[in-house]
């Protein structure tokens, strides 16, 4: 578990409709019913199939033949009528740009949903050790954030440097199972257990008129190969059993059920649909401009 908590830090239901044009290429928007969820880019880069638990050589012929595979860092932008919410802050090295490129800044974030503490989604919430977001509340599950506090400091150093500095503005749930996604956390917004990638990681799925999204956090870290093969887990994963069965699960409903996805670590934009494969599995369709 301390090999992949280390690599971790190293790396650490409607189709496709109302695409606005893109201003950049770190950004993405797409529109959920009265939300608006924007793609905010942290970096497109590919990860080496090392990080990959027992996959097979022919897997990673098939699907990564030069040994690597397409991966990024997302966070989201979330507009809703009368709130600005982030889903998670990525490393923060190109967050502030990509907000202000929306008109929005620091201050006007009203509310920080995120899927877990891994230094690549946390690593915006502070700036020069003091908190980024002055005006915003904090969301966490409550199995996330006692993991992170009840581990030794050297490395769990980043994620308790933050609970400590929005102490006064966390709030603090449990995610509920899929089957219950009616038991809201916000207003459209419910907190699905994904666990396992992280003992509280979590996923959180809009409902806004009659339109849904997912946007699953770290359910995948290798789309080409965790596609048409969820049971492969990777190192960074606390649990990679109780990962798999997470995968395997979301994987299944949204595509029973047609609900557009976006994730932190599918290459831009970010967003797509998820089918059952001709052969098992299931395969993933960026939506496209």
């Amino acid at each position: 578990m301390k090999r992949y908590f280390i690599l971790s830090l190293l790396f650490v239901s409607i189709m496709v409709t109302n695409i606005t044009a893109q201003e950049n290429a770190d950004i993405f928007k797409f529109a959920v019913g009265s939300f608006e969820v924007i793609t905010l880019s942290e970096g497109q880069q590919k990860s080496g199939s090392s990080i990959l638990i027992d996959a097979t050589s022919e897997m990673i012929d098939k699907y990564a033949p030069d040994g690597t595979f397409p991966s990024a860092c997302n966070a989201f932008l979330l507009k809703t009528p009368d709130k600005t919410i982030l889903i998670d802050a990525g490393f923060g090295r190109n967050l502030f740009e990509n907000l202000k490129s929306q008109n929005v800044t620091a201050e006007e974030v009203d509310i920080v949903l995120l899927t877990h503490m891994h230094g690549d989604h946390i690593g915006g919430l502070l700036h020069n050790g003091k908190i980024a977001f002055p005006n915003a509340q904090l969301y966490i599950a409550q199995l996330e954030h006692d993991y992170w506090m009840n581990i030794d400091s050297r490395r769990g150093e980043q994620a308790q440097n933050v609970i400590k500095a929005y102490k006064d503005k966390f709030q603090l749930f449990a995610p509920v199972d899929l089957q219950n996604s009616t038991n809201e956390l916000l207003s459209g917004i419910s907190a699905i257990a994904a666990y396992g990638h992280t003992p509280g990681h979590t996923a959180y799925l809009l409902k806004s008129e009659n339109s849904q999204f997912l946007i699953w956090g770290d359910l995948t870290h290798a789309m080409a190969i965790q596609m048409p093969h969820p049971e492969i887990a990777v190192t960074y994963d606390v649990n990679p059993e109780d990962a798999v069965m997470a995968r395997k699960k979301i994987l299944e409903y949204v595509a029973k059920n047609r609900i557009p996805v976006a994730g932190m670590h599918i290459a831009f934009p970010a967003m797509g649909n998820v089918t059952e494969g001709a052969n098992g599995g299931y395969k993933f369709t960026a939506i496209k401009n």
